[in-house]
């Protein structure tokens, strides 16, 4: 066996499970497998997708862990109401249903962190440390060499730190891994670039100033403009006939 062949195995694996758990994501979220109703048995399932009962079990295990199915011991899985899960990677998951469930829940996103981020700028201006003032004076005024996306990420990731608020840091990482995704639908255009520039400058001389009413404002005004703005770009993308609402990784 040689290296590369080594390697490949596990990763080939990976991909056989992903495949699977995303078929029975897709059926459970879209209601095609309805709330309370038990999934073929393993042994049914392996046939359907052509793969092994230890990949099927793999994939369950994830939906498990999802909070979209429940597992008992000689009872098999039964599908629960993913709006009663508490699990925010639940939201992730569902980024792999299809290109309308994208949407949906990027507008989710785009609302919450409309509501939520301002409430950690304002939060951050008030308690910033130094080292807190420090770093964000770094990423929004001395960081040219990194892209646009990284610097934003940097900044609203050294706000939420800044909060000093385990929800608001929790909150604001999970942001960061949609934005990723859908950074591309924003900062491609050279306008929103600028606006984004502006509202680092910006920022920065709110929480060293420790205003927090106008590091709230400046936050809200930057977030309705993106929101606004990648909102455009979907619509365009759709007149033309190209809809890329996720971007690789």
């Amino acid at each position: 066996m040689t290296a590369n062949s080594h390697h490949c195995a596990p990763a080939k694996r990976a991909r056989i499970h992903e495949r699977v758990s995303r078929i029975l994501l897709k059926r459970i979220i879209r209601g095609k497998i309805p709330i309370g109703a038990k999934l073929a048995t393993e042994r049914a399932m392996a046939a359907e997708f052509q793969v092994n009962r230890a990949t099927v079990r793999e994939a369950l295990r994830y939906l498990e862990n999802l909070e979209l199915i429940a597992i008992r011991q000689g009872d098999g899985a039964t599908v629960k109401n993913y709006l009663e899960s508490g699990n925010l990677e639940t939201a992730k998951a569902m980024m792999r249903v299809d290109d309308v469930m994208r949407l949906e829940v990027l507008k989710a996103i785009l609302e919450i962190r409309r509501i939520n981020s301002p409430e950690v700028a304002y939060a951050a201006a008030l308690k910033r440390s130094p080292a807190h003032l420090q770093q964000l004076e770094k990423a929004a005024l001395h960081s040219p060499e990194l892209p646009i996306l990284e610097r934003d990420k940097n900044i609203h990731h050294i706000l939420g730190l800044a909060s000093g608020n385990i929800l608001h840091i929790l909150m604001t990482n999970f942001y960061e891994d949609f934005f990723y995704f859908f950074g591309h639908l924003y900062f491609k255009n050279v306008k929103n670039r600028s606006r984004s520039e502006t509202f680092h400058r910006d920022i920065y001389n709110a929480i060293r100033e420790q205003n927090a009413g106008v590091a709230r404002e400046i936050t809200r005004d930057v977030l309705v403009y993106a929101e606004q703005a990648v909102y455009e770009t979907i619509e365009k993308q759709k007149s033309g006939g190209v809809v890329a609402l996720m971007a690789t990784k």
